[in-house]
C-alpha cells in the first residue's frame, strides 16, 4: 500500500489559488517569481524563567503544544541588572517552524486562534524588511492549551518570514492567506 502524505490546507490554497493570482496581479514572467513562506519563528520572553526552572519548563511544554515541534530555550545575550540577568542566564523559548508545520501552524492562527482575541478589529499591517512581526498577550487563545494549567499569562511573538520580495507584494500574499488585516483609513477616505 503506498502512503501519501497530507498536503496541509494553507499549502495547497497557496499552490492551486494564490500563485496564479499573485502571477495575474504582479505580472510576473515566471510563477517561481512568486514570494513564499520561509519560516515562522515563535519566541516567548519569561523574564522570572531565569530564577526559576519550574516556569521555564511550562513555558516549554505550552509552546510545544503551540507549535506542535520542540522548542529551544534562549540565553540572555548580555546581563541587565535593573532586571537581575545574567549573561547565559535561560530567559525564553522559541522554536522555528518550516514545510508542513508553518502551513499547520498558520492555519490554526489564522482561522482559530486570532478570532478568539477579545475585541479583535484586525492586525496592523507594518512590515520590516518583508517580515511580519505579530504581538499576541495570551497563550491561552490557542484551543491546545489547556486554561486551568496555566500559572500566568503570558505572551509571544510571532514572525512570519516571506522570501525575498517588495513589501507590498508580501502583504498581498498573506492577505490571501487569510491575515485579518485592519483595513487602512486613509484608503477608505479616498473611496468615498
Amino acid at each position: 500500500m503506498i502512503k501519501t502524505k497530507n498536503i496541509p490546507r494553507l499549502l495547497e490554497k497557496y499552490r492551486k489559488e494564490i500563485v496564479p493570482q499573485m502571477v495575474e496581479k504582479f505580472v510576473y514572467k515566471n510563477k517561481m517569481q512568486v514570494p513564499y513562506l520561509e519560516k515562522v519563528v515563535i519566541n516567548i520572553g519569561v523574564g522570572d524563567g531565569a530564577r526559576e526552572d519550574k516556569v521555564l519548563d511550562q513555558v516549554n511544554d505550552e509552546l510545544t503544544l503551540i507549535s506542535g515541534q520542540k522548542c529551544i530555550k534562549t540565553k540572555a545575550r548580555k546581563s541587565i541588572s535593573d532586571f537581575k540577568i545574567r549573561k547565559g542566564m535561560f530567559v525564553g523559548s522559541k522554536v522555528t517552524l518550516r514545510k508542513a508545520k508553518m502551513y499547520e501552524f498558520l492555519d490554526r492562527l489564522i482561522n482559530i486562534a486570532l478570532p478568539r482575541i477579545k475585541d479583535f478589529h484586525g492586525l496592523r499591517d507594518s512590515f520590516n524588511k518583508c517580515n511580519y512581526n505579530l504581538g499576541i498577550k495570551e497563550q491561552i487563545i490557542f484551543p491546545e492549551i489547556d486554561y486551568d494549567k496555566v500559572d500566568k499569562i503570558r505572551g509571544m511573538n510571532i514572525t512570519i518570514v516571506v522570501s525575498k520580495s517588495k513589501e507590498e507584494e508580501a502583504r498581498e500574499l498573506l492577505r490571501m492567506f487569510g491575515m485579518p488585516f485592519k483595513k487602512s483609513k486613509i484608503k477608505n477616505q479616498k473611496s468615498e
